[in-house]
């Protein structure tokens, strides 16, 4: 499928489908690419169809590279298996518990009008768009410059990507300050958005300030629902 043609939901699951992981990583980072599973592209498929069919332009929120546990497990950005069930009304098979970053966003979601209402405005996603792992825990793409500079060429290209589906390029989110180091460089070099606001990570949030997270959401809100 041309990525240029065709609704949001049909650009978005043609680009998650075929993505390839790179064959180059050091450090003994592995890659978990949710999207080979046959439950994965099933969901995905349904999740895309179900809130993206159609050629609205949204806010793209860009995280840094799915958990292992939320979307580098489900397929759907910051959406665990729980809340890929109880919030998207999309069943599968898929096992796992509640995620920190999902939780938060869900919450944040629900403040916003509900899930049909986000996602008609607002899009999540990430500059990586799968789950990097390094001794069985999370890794960033930043946490290395090595690990960067060979990502580099690919994260602009699922950038690109990502963007033809329908952003809105007068405003982005960028979720925590050093992912915004990186997205800065990027975007002062090919221009994709007038306007970046960071916000700090869902992740950050419920392990270090859960007690006013109802402060973040509204700051999250404060740029969201313009």
């Amino acid at each position: 499928m041309n990525n240029s043609s065709g609704t949001f939901a049909e650009k978005a699951i043609s680009f998650y489908l075929n993505f390839s992981a790179p064959g180059n990583l050091p450090h003994s980072i592995s890659v978990m690419n949710p999207y080979e599973n046959d439950e994965v592209k099933s969901a995905v498929k349904k999740f895309f169809k179900k809130y993206f069919d159609d050629n609205k332009k949204r806010i793209f929120i860009w995280g840094i590279n799915p958990g292992r546990l939320g979307g580098g497990l489900t397929g759907v950005a910051f959406t665990d298996p729980v809340a890929l069930k109880e919030y998207c009304g999309i069943e599968t098979n898929m096992r796992g518990a509640t995620e920190l970053s999902s939780r938060f966003i869900y919450r944040m979601i629900n403040a916003f009008g509900g899930v049909g209402e986000f996602y008609s405005k607002c899009f999540l996603t990430a500059l990586y768009p799968l789950a990097l792992i390094k001794n069985n825990k999370n890794y960033n793409y930043y946490d290395d410059e090595e690990v960067f500079n060979v990502l580099k060429y690919d994260i602009i290209q699922s950038m690109q990507r990502q963007i033809e589906f329908g952003a809105d390029q007068e405003l982005a989110l960028c979720l925590g300050k050093k992912n915004y180091k990186y997205l800065k460089i990027i975007n002062e070099e090919l221009k994709f958005f007038r306007q970046i606001e960071i916000v700090e990570h869902p992740r950050y949030i419920m392990q270090y300030k859960s007690k006013t997270a109802e402060d973040y959401i509204r700051k999250y809100l404060k740029y969201l629902k313009r």
